[in-house]
C-alpha cells in the first residue's frame, strides 16, 4: 500500500503582506514629504521669480503632484 506525505513549512503569507504593507506606508510618506516640500519651496519664490522659471503659482501643485508621483 501506497501513501504520501506531505510536509508543509510555515506559510510567511501574512508576515510578506506586513512587511510590503509597511513598505508601502513608508514609500507613500517619502513621497508626500516630497510633495508637501516642493509646493512649499516653489510657493516661497516671489512671482518674479516663478515667472523666470516659467511657473505659474495656480500651476504649484501639479508640478509638485508630478515631482512626487510621477506623470
Amino acid at each position: 500500500m501506497a501513501y504520501s506525505n506531505t510536509i508543509r513549512t510555515a506559510d510567511h503569507g501574512l508576515i510578506d503582506q506586513i512587511r510590503n504593507l509597511v513598505s508601502n506606508l513608508r514609500d507613500a510618506h517619502r513621497r508626500y514629504k516630497m510633495y508637501r516640500q516642493t509646493v512649499r519651496e516653489l510657493s516661497a519664490l516671489s512671482d518674479r521669480e516663478l515667472n523666470d522659471l516659467g511657473i505659474s503659482r495656480s500651476s504649484i501643485r501639479s508640478i509638485a503632484i508630478e515631482a512626487a508621483y510621477g506623470k
